[in-house]
């Protein structure tokens, strides 16, 4: 698969006016966003995500730098031009509960439809294959107001699919979402930008997510400023952990994901026939205030065989008995 380079941003720097001054939030912000790839933009509140997602968007101008859109100057374009250049995918969820998701999917067409707004037979043809695309078919009559939130952001990324724009941008399309409706939208936009060859860029909070499944990465910070790349190279090379971690949150070389570091004050010996097991158990006990350390040599030992947990000459069912055992015969 070839990658090609549909945003280059050079030397950008972002930010916005408030009455007579300058307000910069990022500086020097060099990468480019490639076409058959999923990108997303991490930081904490405050720290310039929607305010990098406006001034590529069009919607600020950049306070310093340069935006390149298939090879022209972002400020070359017009209105109606970037419209069929970039669809945007909204936090707000849209006050338009009378009308239907076919409906709601067809604005997505407006940038092709004229002033009256009338759908061709091709326009329809979009229509449909974006709600297939999304496969919201059970549901495209319904209204609006009866979705769910993950229904809802489904019709919304359909409306921008049918926007046949080769960028798609989105402001925390998981916001409102249960988790498995998080990792639902999140591979539907994964496989959309691998089938469509869309440059999809979002912007999360969801950390874990993006680190499974974004092919690129760019850390914001006030502090140490924008850092891109892809998530296992910013991993190895130490900058996801220094965005990320704090005092109680550590990266996990092994696993590639952020954990909660947990305070321990005793520790005990665990042997196991189940590394699952195994791995649950150092859960269960870490969040108790207990480590595992299989070199330790004391009289509390754990050790789990086939479903059962004995501990102290008892043997009990589940880790939440075991648990209780520990909390009576504390060392």
């Amino acid at each position: 698969m070839i990658h090609q380079n549909t945003i280059e941003v050079r030397g950008l720097s972002t930010g916005y006016e408030s009455g007579s001054d300058r307000v910069v939030v990022s500086k020097c912000v060099t990468d480019s966003l490639r076409s058959g790839e999923l990108t997303c933009l991490l930081g904490p509140n405050g720290a310039g995500k929607s305010t990098l997602l406006k001034t590529l968007s069009g919607f600020l101008k950049p306070m310093a730098g340069c935006v390149n859109i298939g090879g022209r100057p972002l400020e070359s374009y017009s209105q109606s031009e970037l419209a069929r250049m970039i669809g945007v995918v909204l936090t707000d969820k849209p006050s338009l509960g009378n009308m239907t998701v076919r409906q709601l999917v067809a604005m997505g067409r407006s940038p092709y439809t004229g002033f009256w707004g009338r759908l061709s037979s091709v326009d329809s043809k979009v229509i449909d294959e974006a709600i297939r695309s999304v496969g919201i078919e059970e549901f495209s009559g319904r209204k609006l107001s009866s979705l769910s939130d993950g229904e809802r952001q489904k019709a919304m990324i359909a409306k921008a699919l049918a926007q046949e724009t080769p960028i798609i941008f989105l402001d925390e399309p998981t916001a409102f979402l249960d988790y498995p409706s998080k990792v639902e939208i999140m591979r539907l936009l994964h496989r959309l930008s691998r089938l469509r060859q869309k440059t999809i860029f979002l912007s999360t909070h969801d950390l874990e997510l993006a680190l499974q499944i974004a092919d690129r990465l760019w850390l914001v910070d006030k502090r140490l400023g924008v850092s891109t790349g892809c998530p296992e190279d910013l991993a190895l090379d130490g900058r996801l952990s220094s965005y990320f971690e704090s005092g109680d949150v550590r990266f996990d070389d092994l696993t590639g994901l952020f954990a909660m570091e947990m305070p321990c004050s005793r520790a005990i010996c665990v042997e196991s026939d189940s590394t699952a097991v195994f791995n649950m158990l150092g859960k269960a006990l870490a969040r108790n205030g207990i480590r595992i350390d299989s070199k330790i040599q004391n009289t509390c030992k754990i050790e789990a065989y086939r479903g059962c947990y004995y501990f102290d000459g008892r043997c009990v069912r589940s880790i939440g008995e075991l648990i209780d055992a520990l909390e009576t015969r504390k060392e």
